[in-house]
């Protein structure tokens, strides 16, 4: 299967790539593909899970949450909000 680049600014890229690295240009297609893929890989393996990102962050709103208030009864709060 032939590889057809039509995109002018993908062409030069790929023809600047192969002449760099004295390969096809379907040869640097693909090694630049691969390595975008890597990084890709590499950078889902180290991202914190979302998880984990979430407990941090409520970690640190529950911690400026507590200050010097006080806890409020069912009838004050049903009287905050006009029951």
């Amino acid at each position: 299967m032939n590889l057809q680049i039509r995109d002018p600014r993908a062409r030069k890229l790929a023809e600047q790539l192969a002449a760099e690295l004295n390969i096809t240009m379907t040869e640097a297609v693909v090694e630049a593909l691969e390595e975008k893929m890597q990084r890709l890989e590499k950078q889902r393996a180290t991202k914190t899970p979302l998880a984990e990102r979430h407990s941090d962050f409520a970690a640190r709103f529950q911690a400026l949450g507590q200050g010097e208030g006080r806890v409020m009864s069912k009838d004050e709060i049903d009287e905050m909000w006009g029951h």
